[in-house]
């Protein structure tokens, strides 16, 4: 039997490929006058790992990756899933859509563990828009089928070294069949 509460998973991004990296770019606090300094490579291990140094000099403090702007088929019942090494720091997963507005993105938190492999499910309803890392007010939500580009950033006005491993990203979407008995 199956029902319309089952989930179904769907790869967004791994880092097996060997044009994984041509999918992604580092932003940083230097468009801004900062000095932060994030960058990103594919390991040996086809995993992507975002690393670098916070600095708060210049009022800079952010470091951040994206992937480049493709079609990625959400929907607003989605579950963005990914499994992430940390290092203990909370990043932010964000959410890019094709807009004109400088600096906006949909945020939602994401908490690291230390040194330890962490999956991680973030319910579209989660994220929040912002424009220059502060809350929109009175913002709906995210308009998920317009979201075209996923990144992480690290923005927790704690200058110093950073490292976030990311092993792979997906989508849970429910089922999108009616219920059918067997």
């Amino acid at each position: 039997m199956m029902s319309c509460d089952e989930k179904t998973e769907r790869l967004l991004f791994n880092f097996a490929d060997a044009r994984a990296a041509k999918e992604w770019r580092p932003v940083n606090d230097g468009v801004m006058g900062g000095r932060s300094d994030g960058r990103f490579h594919i390991t040996d291990a086809h995993t992507m790992e975002f690393f670098g140094t916070i600095s708060l000099e210049n009022n800079g403090g952010f470091a951040s990756v994206r992937s480049v702007p493709r079609t990625l088929d959400l929907a607003a019942n989605d579950t963005i899933v990914l499994r992430v090494r940390g290092d203990g720091r909370e990043y932010s997963l964000n959410l890019y859509l094709p807009d004109r507005r400088m600096a906006a993105s949909y945020r939602a938190k994401l908490s690291t563990a230390k040194e330890r492999w962490t999956e991680i499910a973030v319910p579209m309803k989660e994220f929040v828009e912002t424009s220059f890392g502060r809350v929109v007010p009175n913002a709906g939500p995210v308009d998920a089928a317009k979201v075209n580009a996923i990144g992480f950033m690290l923005s927790d006005k704690q200058s110093g070294p950073f490292r976030l491993e990311v092993d792979w990203i997906k989508v849970r979407s429910a089922a999108d069949h009616p219920s059918i008995q067997d």
